[in-house]
């Protein structure tokens, strides 16, 4: 490596929110085929974490499932301890844990607008913080955190959404500028139309809209957070990779 760069300590392990399915399952298999440890953060669905650890083990990857919600001031500190305790020192964080109530922005309630912000953009904050004394004492960190298009992008009905992606993307770049010097990266991924639960029940014609005219997979994402992990990527901080098929053009 040049100088400047930083290799993956070993024994580092990675930690991925809300992969008990879709985009965070995708994430933890990929980043455990790149050889990372992996730890299956999800809120309730349980069977799906476990799911999720069965095929990263039948791969020959090693991970294990851990029940929290992010959006509880209390868990990530315990999630953290955890990890360390079971897997290792955290070397990646992936904060892909979401959630949608979408409503018109007119008539969203107070309730739905707090529970998407203190998922979304709560989170990914107390997780970020969780963990990054331990990587900048390392000198090596990479945190991923899950934006969306939606974020830069219109899309009516869904302004709390929007309003905490947006915000998740102006944290990258800040909290990014603050420890670049030391060997930290902190980088989000914006997926647009992907085929998840979470995107079931949108209109067919929002695929029409994205000039690959075709919805992206969880595994197209999960690639693009795969190298922002990898060593390749030691020189890229405070940027957003758009998975799209071009929506964000």
């Amino acid at each position: 490596m040049n100088a400047g760069q930083s290799q993956r300590p070993d024994g580092a392990c990675a930690l991925v929110t809300g992969a008990s399915r879709g985009i965070g399952a995708a994430i933890a298999s990929a980043l455990a085929a790149d050889g990372w440890p992996v730890a299956v953060n999800f809120r309730a669905d349980a069977d799906g974490a476990a799911a999720t650890v069965a095929a990263i083990e039948a791969a020959g990857g090693k991970a294990l499932a851990l029940q929290g919600d992010v959006a509880d001031t209390a868990v990530p500190a315990r999630l953290v301890a955890a990890v360390h305790e079971q897997l290792g020192p955290i070397g990646a964080l992936v904060n892909n844990a979401g959630l949608r109530a979408d409503g018109l922005a007119l008539t969203l309630s107070d309730a739905d607008w707090q529970s998407v912000l203190d998922t979304n953009l709560g989170g990914t904050h107390r997780m970020t913080r969780a963990v990054m004394r331990e990587m900048i004492r390392a000198r090596y960190g990479r945190v991923i955190n899950i934006a969306s298009v939606i974020g830069p992008r219109a899309n009516a009905g869904q302004a709390n959404y929007a309003a905490s992606k947006a915000a998740v993307i102006a944290f990258t770049k800040t909290a990014a500028v603050e420890v670049a010097r030391r060997g930290v990266t902190i980088n989000a991924v914006a997926p647009g139309l992907i085929e998840t639960d979470m995107t079931a029940g949108i209109p067919d014609a929002l695929s029409e809209r994205v000039p690959a005219q075709r919805p992206g997979t969880p595994q197209e994402v999960a690639a693009a957070v795969a190298f922002l992990a990898s060593d390749a990527a030691s020189y890229i901080t405070a940027t957003t990779l758009f998975v799209d098929g071009g929506l964000s053009a």
